[in-house]
């Protein structure tokens, strides 16, 4: 555990070679919490693996399936100055970033602020949290799951259907009856399964039948998508410029409804040391083609 202020501690691992390429891995999100499953993405002859539990979520205390829980300094750059902390407390100088998701929007965020100590990025499943994502998967997307979408929004007062649907989840988390806030968790996570989980046999996240997991993931995905992940629009997008120098892996699936793949292409455009692939058939969950080129590419960058 590193305690990194504001009565927080996050939890950290490392595995592989202790002498090894320093590399660090970011979750998705925002809430999910490190798994194994990131660090066998790695080489463990090759890399130093670095994981974390961003706060709130896993490990980490305290933890946002606590009602109480204030979440006011768990925004993005409080984890972008946790992952300084971390890297200083590693002794680490410089490390490749590798992130999923949610993770690709925090690495690239991190990345802007600190090139200086990025090596390389594989950024996998594309994200960046922006306003116009946030409606996407909220409201536009639900062109594609009319039934599915309908009890997403049909969940909430009738009165704030038209509104922002982020905002209305999260009032309904922060209700004083568990009752009702246990439902709105519910029914975020369904709709989350509905656009991710697109297998000709759906295989239900097995997470989300865990209460404390199931409301902790939605306050804090409805937190950082309610705020943008505190950044404007393209601001991302047009922070490319900062780190177009470094080597980077953009990997994202064709079919990817959750996350459309016109930002990897739009992030590819200004990035000249950038290669990107947009994998055909693939969604965007962790499949065999999406892993096959995350694997591919971090042993590239090992060698």
């Amino acid at each position: 555990m590193l305690n990194v202020g504001d009565d927080t501690e996050i939890y950290w691992e490392t595995c592989g070679n202790p002498a090894g390429i320093p590399a660090l891995t970011l979750h998705g999100g925002p809430g999910s919490g490190t798994s194994a499953g990131m660090r066998r993405l790695f080489d463990p002859h090759r890399y130093r693996i670095v994981a974390f539990d961003q706060r709130g979520c896993g490990r980490s205390t305290p933890h946002a399936g606590d009602p109480s829980t204030d979440l006011t300094t768990n925004t993005t750059d409080h984890l972008i100055a946790d992952i300084e902390l971390l890297r200083r407390h590693l002794g680490v100088q410089r490390w490749v970033i590798a992130g999923w998701s949610w993770g690709t929007t925090l690495g690239l965020a991190y990345s802007q602020c600190h090139p200086e100590r990025v090596t390389a990025m594989v950024l996998t499943a594309v994200t960046t949290t922006s306003p116009s994502d946030v409606a996407w998967i909220t409201r536009d997307v639900g062109r594609l799951f009319p039934v599915a979408w309908a009890r997403f929004r049909d969940a909430v007062p009738e009165p704030h259907r038209t509104g922002s649907l982020v905002d209305a989840y999260a009032r309904l988390l922060a209700d004083p009856d568990a009752t009702v806030a246990d439902k709105a968790a519910r029914d975020w996570c369904d709709w989350e399964e509905s656009h991710i989980n697109l297998d000709a046999e759906p295989r239900p996240n097995p997470r989300f039948r865990d209460p404390r997991y199931r409301f902790s993931f939605a306050r804090l995905v409805t937190h950082y998508w309610r705020h943008s992940a505190w950044r404007t629009e393209d601001e991302l997008l047009s922070g490319v410029t900062r780190i177009a120098h470094i080597p980077a892996e953009l990997i994202h699936g064709r079919l990817d409804l959750s996350s459309p793949p016109d930002n990897a292409w739009k992030l590819a455009q200004g990035w000249p040391a950038a290669t990107l692939h947009i994998v055909p058939g693939a969604g965007h969950t962790a499949g065999e083609a999406l892993t096959g080129h995350t694997v591919a590419a971090l042993d590239r960058f090992a060698r």
